[in-house]
């Protein structure tokens, strides 16, 4: 089960890729099994050293009854200090954010990539579109 942010490499070069653990409870971790979730409109933010990721969609889970969580509650995220400092480093550059570009379950935790990328400008994002229309032209005429 993979979800994926589809637009974060429309919208962003994305530079470097960090992987992190996530701070979850019992029925989120079990939406997120279910597929469940959402990371379209997420974002990443460095507070006091910590990372939380931020408006990532959780839903309810159905049999959670009184221990279900807020569906867009902010979650730690886990990564060793020195990719933090690295991170912090990259992104007080003007114009890079971090941004997660897909949520996973590897070995039955739940896993998030995330990407330092600097946002791109509407001309980038029309370069892109031809690339991609161009690649699909010459896949369909080798096939």
């Amino acid at each position: 089960m993979e979800i994926f942010n589809r637009r974060a490499k429309f919208d962003y070069f994305i530079e470097k890729e960090y992987e992190a653990g996530i701070v979850l409870l019992g029925t989120e971790i079990k939406s997120i099994r279910k597929g469940s979730c959402d990371i379209k409109e997420a974002y990443a933010r460095i507070k006091d050293d910590e990372v939380f990721i931020i408006n990532m969609y959780i839903a309810r889970y159905e049999q959670g009854n009184r221990f279900n969580h807020n569906e867009r509650r902010s979650r730690k995220l886990l990564l060793h200090k020195r990719e933090i400092k690295k991170i912090k480093e990259h992104i007080e550059r003007e114009g890079y954010s971090l941004i997660p570009l897909k949520l996973y379950i590897h070995k039955g935790k739940a896993k998030l990539l995330l990407g330092i990328g600097k946002g791109k400008k509407n001309h980038d994002k029309r370069a892109s579109l031809k690339e991609k229309t161009i690649r699909r032209e010459i896949e369909s005429k080798v096939y």
